[in-house]
């Protein structure tokens, strides 16, 4: 088998390659039907196959030698003269000696070779062809050397100047050198020992140096010697700087006594290589071979065996020159002679170029007749060339699609595989995933791959260096595939492009005469933000809590708010007699980064009435704390007279009900007008402990009522007789009032029976809730009169500490009590029927000695009839924030108080309330 390794290493290309690209031609050549040619070339017969009939299989070449099949293996073609060249691709060619062996001669004018090649694929036969091929080669110079890539061989004339000569086929031929060499013919090829110069003599049988791998032969006319490199008989010299290899060798024959000597020498180096040239430098005086002055009679340069003519030179910009020490052979490195490979060295892209030059050279010893032939066919391929890809980025961001070219590639370089962030895609699923794959051929035979990737896929990688631009990142390492070798390589790639193309989320808003309305686009970021809303006076997310509280709706769009003009998220800018300005502040935030996205301030008027003059002489107030005294506690706000404090207030709101003749109300008049003025304000001594803090803020509001001095008003009515009296069904029944203590401010869960007595904390919050029970009559009203605490069970106990006296809350308390409206709900069905009221807890005390760690709370409770509202029956002091218009009493003490008819007074009291030891403090 004759270099059978070359097609075990292609027999892969045929399956490297899937069916994702329409592959090019990989290398041009020209072949008959059958993919077989030959060519006499000389003293070498060529023979070409066709890479479309080796491709994919692996050959095995066999000599035929009459009915003799003999199969070449890679010493044995060595040692007779046949050699094979391949490129990656299955171009091959089979070079063989016209004096090797099996080769049929007809005096050394006409020879036959005669070959068997099997192609195998898989391992079974596929296909087999027998080639015969007939060269003629004459004249002979006395001496032809061949240097071909796997061995040396030298032939020599083996005639005398007696030897007759005669005519074969028309050329002059010498009788056979049987005749001249007395007793030659009685031993085989009349050779007895051979002696090689190493350059110490080594002496070997004929037998034995056949054994080794020599072949020696003798023709009619001619003794041929060949020898394979690097054998342990030749060596290394060099001449004119180039290294060579030669072998020399003295012929014995059995007879005669006669000794014939043979050499060769051939080229192993001598190139000099650059990016555009190769350059290669044979001595023009080969000393091993030469001993005397010559004259050179010609120089032929050929590739692969076959002579160039000068046109075909200067075409391919070939150079031979003949120079003083040197024949130089210049070459452009990609000429067409040769071919390029790719290769993946350390994962690194790099290519070689393969060209195989021939020198032919004729010299003639000065004085003698003697010439000799010497040719070399010299594969030379380059040193690894680095081509590292290069990425050509053509994306135009407008277009939101990642454009590359990667390249330049020679033809034998498959794209596999793309590797991106998260996961690695062939390139058929690349295709599929909707990116776009191209494989794209040029007239030179190279290729470049194209790759475009939407920016919207999940794998390109995205970043907002600020609020409007995004950056798209592309990291990917390209997976690519050297063939047929299949060694595959990377190539990483980083894409990056920018854009402004954020649509930022924007607020909008609107108000009515009770709510803001806010609606939030999302924009191209969707969701990815967070909404800031300035709640009571500091910035808080839009929470799940808050989303609940202003009524959140939404879609894969927007959403949508309504904030009450009254919640905690408006702030108070302006108070006029019949409107307030209420402002709702929103804020969108990119996190991390904290980008303001977008915001809104959106101001409107909602109307309040903030000041009510009655004709019986009362008025109600409400100062509502505004955003410009932010610190600003409404519990400590009174009228000039500083005792006439808010019926009820709040952390925004202080609610006020006066007789226009009491609380430092002024009188003016103005033509027929009557004014009222009083003001609304902190005081500045109060002559008890402040809660103020260190910093009172200025707050004034100004009460005012205008009344007409001569103002008639007239009415008109008709009465009709009744023509019965009415008369009413007498009933009897009583009514059940019930005082207890909620677990929160919520009033939705009370105290039992059994959880008495609760514990609490000094100044922690009691909520009380007083009920009517069994009664569904709009028309009966509670009113808690008086309201006290004791340390015993008995309400008449002392000491008792005063907590509502004559309906209002005990000015003489430092812990005002507080009173919480009541307003319908699926529990309350006639909220007149309820009143509820806070207390904070304590403790009596006597001389700093606490007299006993609990109280009891006692209440008087009047069922008013409210179509008689009178005295007491006016209503309860604390009355709902803007809807209140009772008249706040003051100076009152708890005693005893008459009822009349329209009264139903019930005494109530509730359980032992206990100070937790750990809060006493």
């Amino acid at each position: 088998m004759l270099y059978s390794h070359f097609s075990v290493t292609w027999v892969l290309l045929s399956v490297a390659v899937s069916g994702q690209f329409q592959r090019p031609s990989s290398k041009p050549s020209s072949s008959k039907d059958n993919g077989l040619r030959s060519a006499c070339l000389g003293n070498v017969l060529r023979l070409t196959l066709d890479k479309t009939l080796a491709v994919g299989s692996q050959l095995e070449i066999d000599a035929i030698d009459g009915t003799d099949i003999i199969p070449l293996s890679h010493t044995l073609a060595a040692q007779c003269g046949y050699s094979v060249e391949s490129d990656p691709w299955g171009n091959t060619k089979v070079f063989a000696s016209l004096l090797g062996c099996y080769v049929d001669n007809q005096v050394d004018v006409v020879f036959t070779l005669g070959l068997r090649l099997r192609m195998y694929r898989d391992g079974h036969s596929e296909q087999v062809k027998h080639v015969t091929e007939t060269c003629s080669y004459s004249p002979w110079a006395s001496r032809e050397i061949l240097c071909d890539r796997n061995y040396m061989e030298v032939s020599s004339l083996m005639v005398t100047p007696e030897t007759p000569v005669k005519m074969v086929a028309g050329q002059q031929v010498h009788d056979s050198w049987e005749d001249a060499i007395p007793d030659a013919a009685v031993a085989p090829n009349g050779i007895w020992k051979m002696t090689f110069h190493t350059p110490d003599p080594k002496v070997m049988l004929l037998t034995d140096a056949q054994r080794a791998g020599y072949g020696a032969m003798m023709t009619q006319t001619r003794l041929v010697i060949r020898s394979p490199y690097n054998m342990a008989e030749t060596y290394s010299v060099e001449v004119a700087g180039v290294p060579m290899e030669v072998f020399s060798v003295s012929t014995y024959y059995k007879t005669g006594n006669l000794i014939v000597d043979s050499a060769a020498a051939c080229p192993t180096g001598g190139v000099v290589f650059t990016d555009k040239v190769i350059t290669w430098h044979v001595p023009r005086r080969i000393t091993p071979l030469i001993s005397s002055a010559v004259k050179i009679l010609e120089t032929h340069m050929g590739i692969y065996g076959q002579r160039l003519d000068k046109t075909k030179m200067a075409t391919r910009h070939y150079k031979m020159s003949v120079m003083e020490s040197h024949i130089i052979i210049e070459i452009p490195v990609g000429s067409p002679d040769g071919y390029y490979k790719s290769h993946a060295q350390d994962y690194a892209y790099h290519i070689t170029y393969t060209v195989e030059p021939m020198l032919e050279l004729l010299w003639r010893a000065e004085n003698t007749q003697a010439d000799t032939r010497y040719k070399v066919l010299f594969p030379i391929t380059t040193p690894l060339m680095p081509r590292p890809p290069h990425v050509i980025d053509s994306t135009v961001p407008e277009q939101r699609v990642f454009d590359i070219l990667l390249g330049t590639f020679l033809h034998d370089v498959e794209l596999m595989n793309i590797t991106f962030t998260t996961r690695v895609l062939t390139v058929a699923e690349c295709n599929a995933r909707g990116f776009d794959v191209q494989e794209h051929h040029f007239a030179n035979g190279s290729k470049t791959f194209s790759l475009r990737v939407p920016f919207s896929d999940e794998l390109v990688l995205k970043q907002n260096p600020d609020p409007l631009t995004t950056v798209y990142f592309l990291p990917l390492v390209f997976g690519l595939l050297v063939l047929p070798e299949q060694t595959p390589f990377p190539h990483p790639a980083e894409l990056e492009a920018s854009r402004e193309d954020v649509v930022l989320p924007t607020i909008t808003g609107s108000c009515d005469q009770e709510n803001f309305y806010f609606s939030v686009k999302y924009g191209s970021k969707q969701d990815n933000f967070q909404t800031m809303m300035l709640h009571a006076g500091s910035w808080r997310e839009l929470d799940t809590e808050l989303a609940k509280l202003y009524s959140l709706t939404g879609n894969g769009t927007h959403f949508s708010i309504v904030v009450p003009f009254t919640a905690p998220a408006a702030a108070f800018e302006l108070v006029h007699f019949k409107s307030i300005r209420a402002r709702v502040d929103l804020l969108l935030l990119e996190m991390p980064n904290m980008w303001q996205l977008d915001d809104l301030s959106l101001a409107c008027y909602f109307p309040l009435t903030t000041t009510e003059c009655y004709s019986n002489g009362t008025a109600t107030a409400l100062a509502v704390k505004v955003e410009s005294v932010s610190n600003l506690n409404p519990e400590y706000l009174t009228l000039r007279d500083q005792s006439c404090k808010p019926a009820f207030s709040n952390d925004r709101f202080a609610f006020f009900s006066f007789k226009l003749n009491s609380c430092g109300t002024t009188r003016t008049f103005f033509d027929d007008v009557m004014v009222y003025k009083n003001e609304i304000a902190l005081p500045y001594n109060t002559g008890k402990q402040s809660r103020k803090g260190p910093s009172a803020p200025e707050y004034r509001h100004t009460v005012s009522c205008y009344y007409l001095l001569n103002h008639t008003k007239t009415m008109a009515f008709r009465a009709s007789p009744r023509r019965t009296d009415p008369v009413a069904d007498p009933g009897v029944g009583h009514l059940v009032v019930q005082i207890r203590l909620s677990q929160d401010s919520s009033y939705a869960l009370f105290y039992q029976n059994e959880d008495y007595p609760v514990e609490k904390y000094l100044r922690q919050p009691l909520y009380f809730e007083v009920e009517l029970m069994q009664s569904t009559d709009p028309q009966i009203e509670v009113v808690l009169e008086n309201c006290w605490a004791t340390l015993h069970k008995d309400r008449t106990s002392l000491p008792s500490w005063d907590l509502i006296v004559d309906s209002c809350e005990n000015l003489d308390d430092l812990y005002l009590t507080v009173f919480h409206p009541v307003v319908a709900d699926t529990r309350v069905q006639v909220p007149a029927h309820i009143k509820r009221f806070s207390i904070n807890m304590f403790t009596f005390t006597k001389d700093d000695a606490v007299l006993k760690e609990q109280i009891f709370v006692h209440c008087d409770a009047v069922l008013c009839d409210t179509t008689k509202p009178d005295g007491i029956c006016s209503g309860q002091c604390a009355n709902a924030l803007r809807y209140a218009n009772s008249l706040r009493p003051t100076g009152s003490k708890r005693g005893p108080r008459a009822t009349d008819a329209s009264q139903y007074k019930k005494q109530i009291s509730s359980g032992p309330v206990l100070l937790s030891d750990s809060h006493l403090f």
